[in-house]
């Protein structure tokens, strides 16, 4: 991704602190130390929000590497080790600000210190300007702002060396913002970085430093993650509908036997059609990629089968996939089965088709054990209806229903089967979207011409609705940090009046969403992180 440049107000509160440093070396009035405390209270935000983004960045790599740890599990690695560095280093910042401002106070119960944080406006000894230079400097140079200097370059040449030259904007802005290099004091002397940066400056001119040296080291902390994740797809394939598949080594087992079965989440591209070949036949392909085959066995038994799938890569290349399946073919007998699903879903009416050859429908019976059932039909999602004679409601979750049929054969004699299990879980929790979307980039136009946020169910079979019932809409520019809420699923005039101020290479986040699904449950959905484009 492209550096994230200072905001303008980023750049102010640069400007203002160096201004103000020099005006505070000159024992200028209060007022000057007032603005300096303006100044971190403005970093502080900062940080804060570069926390929050971060995380959200943080989150996209566990969910990456999730879906496939051989392509993301690295780079989820390394995003958690500049995490633990950009820490590490943060935090010694954060303690050296916290010893700065006890030893300055003469007490270490201050009001000015609240466990992690620092209050600046609660400190008293504002103007002390001793202490700061005996913790950092020393009486010999041995402070530690000599530490913190080591620290800082040895962050700065790791960050560098996980970009791995692949971004020279970013190695140059690292260079730039982690900058420790040595000086020349007002009189032309040569002069360290550490004498330079907190020699003799009152107490609120140090910690204001500080603070923005933290505010530097979570820039650069996103800088690098930001490149990290675009990684991540670089050569990669281009998916955009996942599904779940399940592919039993067998679809006929006896009485005594045992089932088995792979289940894994497919990728597909639907704007690319594969071509599939079983023996020397192309199999037909359907609207969502998936190819058709379709065979007539003449005889009982294991009937293997297989071929190979062609795709083309990134590259242009085509690359071919070999596989290879088996099915059974068993004598005839009662067949109950799910027709949206291998599963049951608590909270609605579920469709299943039973069938006893040679036994009218008129002659079948079921019972059923954690549920109940009727004869409604179950509408897909689209409009069409579900084929099956029988709506099973389960009872409960982590209960299997049982499907027990009887049929009453020509002549009148009953028959009772074995009975039939399905799990039973809950309806799946649904993803949240925003201009058709759940993340990535979007264009201000794009973005104010919506009129809320949605919860969909993607590549779910049954006709289910969730309702959004409400959300935060979190954004950052020049004016500062702005968040607005929403008790709908529907943008309030402030939000659509947030959504205009929208500006390139900014982030748009949307959070503390919730949503009422068909089993009355309200559930939280994740939140949507957007960059403005």
């Amino acid at each position: 991704m492209a550096h994230e440049k200072l905001s303008p107000r980023q750049k102010m509160i640069g400007m203002m602190y160096l201004v103000l440093t020099a005006m505070l070396a000159l024992n200028v009035s209060k007022e000057a130390v007032e603005a300096f405390k303006k100044v971190d209270n403005s970093l502080t935000l900062t940080i804060a929000n570069y926390g929050e983004k971060n995380n959200l960045i943080y989150q996209q790599f566990d969910r990456a590497a999730a879906e496939n740890p051989t392509k993301a599990g690295a780079y989820k690695s390394k995003a958690y080790e500049i995490k633990e560095r950009a820490d590490e280093i943060f935090n010694y910042m954060q303690g050296l600000k916290i010893e700065i401002i006890k030893v300055a106070e003469r007490d270490e119960n201050t009001p000015a210190v609240r466990g992690n944080e620092v209050i600046i406006d609660e400190v008293k000894r504002i103007d002390e300007n001793n202490v700061p230079s005996q913790i950092l400097i020393g009486a010999n140079e041995n402070g530690k702002a000599f530490a913190l200097k080591t620290m800082i370059v040895d962050f700065r040449e790791f960050l560098i060396e996980t970009l791995e030259g692949k971004n020279p904007t970013a190695e140059e802005a690292l260079r730039k913002s982690l900058n420790t290099d040595d000086g020349r004091d007002p009189g032309g002397d040569p002069e360290r970085w550490e004498n330079l940066t907190f020699h003799a400056l009152p107490l609120v001119a140090v910690i204001t430093v500080l603070s923005k040296m933290q505010v530097d080291v979570r820039n650069a902390e996103t800088e690098v993650l930001n490149h990290l994740y675009s990684q991540i797809d670089a050569a990669s394939y281009k998916f955009n509908r996942l599904e779940a598949v399940v592919i039993p080594d067998a679809n006929y087992v006896t009485l005594g036997g045992t089932y088995s079965a792979k289940v894994f989440v497919s990728a597909m591209d639907t704007t690319q059609k594969p071509r599939i070949l079983v023996g020397n036949q192309e199999i037909p392909i359907d609207n969502s990629g998936k190819g058709i085959y379709t065979v007539k066995p003449s005889s009982v038994g294991a009937k293997p089968w297989g071929g190979v799938i062609m795709l083309k890569s990134p590259s242009g290349e085509e690359i071919k996939y070999p596989f290879n399946a088996t099915y059974s073919v068993g004598v005839p007998n009662v067949v109950v089965s799910p027709t949206a699903m291998n599963v049951m879903y608590m909270g609605i009416p579920n469709p299943i088709d039973v069938s006893v050859p040679g036994v009218s429908p008129d002659n079948i019976k079921i019972k059923v054990v954690n549920g109940n059932f009727s004869t409604e039909k179950v509408k897909r999602t689209g409009g069409e209806f579900f084929r099956g004679n029988w709506a099973v409601r389960p009872a409960k979750v982590g209960q299997n229903v049982q499907i027990i049929v009887s049929a009453t054969e020509a002549g009148g004699r009953s028959t009772s089967y074995p009975p039939i299990e399905f799990r039973v879980k809950a309806i799946p929790k649904p993803e949240a979207r925003f201009a058709g979307k759940n993340g990535g980039s979007i264009s201000p136009n794009v973005a104010t011409a919506q009129q809320g946020v949605f919860a969909v169910l993607p590549d779910f079979d049954f006709d289910l609705q969730y309702k959004v019932t409400g959300f935060s809409i979190l954004y950052t520019d020049r004016m500062g940090d702005f968040e607005e809420p929403s008790t709908t699923s529907s943008l309030t005039q402030k939000q659509k009046d947030l959504l205009k101020r929208l500006t390139r290479g900014k982030y748009l986040t949307i959070k503390d969403i919730k949503a009422v699904g068909p089993d009355n449950r309200t559930v939280d959905l994740s939140p949507l992180l957007f960059k403005i484009d």
